[in-house]
């Protein structure tokens, strides 16, 4: 009886530190929710329910809460660095992309489950933006040659437009390392070309090398 007296205080003080603990944890863990959250919103958002104009507004007031959030120290994580990248890659200058490129890298240094993928992407985009051909194979635009008119919408999440890769330095890297990462072998791109010429949007899981879903 005289050992459980004095075990409860000890485990009374205990279940307080942890407590403790948890509260001190909270801040961060909100601002990791944060940008996640705001990942979530930009990734919800596409032609089928919202408008351009909207999409931009909405991305560009996103992109200014992640370059304060940024600032404040209050991303850490590789994930949260790779959310954020791809926040920047949905924006509209080369600017944008080149900072997404930059989120992407530093997402990788940090570790964790940071997406090799939006890396190889913000690459491509930024590249594509400075009218210099891509190098993974991980964009593909409207192609200018075929006069971009968006075709009648068959699928909600993708505007039906003639698609390319173009300009595309196809040669320069090896398929193995477009797979380390995370981007499909250039078999498979083609393939989603031709997806994206019937009006509709690959599945995700063909967008990504197959490697990167064991």
């Amino acid at each position: 009886m005289k050992m459980l007296m004095l075990a409860l205080p000890i485990a009374l003080l205990s279940l307080q530190s942890v407590k403790l603990a948890a509260q001190s944890a909270a801040p961060a863990s909100a601002a990791v929710s944060r940008v996640h959250q705001l990942e979530t919103e930009d990734q919800s958002e596409n032609p089928g329910n919202i408008s351009a104009e909207e999409y931009y507004r909405h991305g560009d007031a996103r992109r200014t809460e992640i370059r304060k959030l940024l600032a404040e120290g209050k991303i850490t994580t590789g994930e949260d660095f790779s959310d954020a990248a791809l926040i920047f890659q949905h924006g509209q200058t080369p600017d944008d992309f080149l900072f997404a490129h930059i989120l992407a890298v530093e997402g990788l240094i940090r570790g964790g489950s940071a997406d090799k993928w939006i890396a190889a992407a913000t690459l491509d985009r930024y590249l594509q933006a400075m009218n210099q051909p891509q190098v993974f194979g991980t964009q593909y635009p409207g192609d200018k040659a075929a006069g971009n008119t968006p075709k009648p919408q068959v699928d909600p999440h993708v505007i039906n437009i003639q698609r390319t890769q173009q300009p595309y330095d196809a040669k320069l890297l090896p398929d193995s390392v477009r797979q380390d990462f995370c981007v499909p072998d250039m078999s498979q791109q083609e393939k989603n070309v031709a997806i994206f010429n019937t009006g509709h949007k690959p599945e995700g899981k063909l967008m990504r090398a197959t490697t990167c879903f064991h």
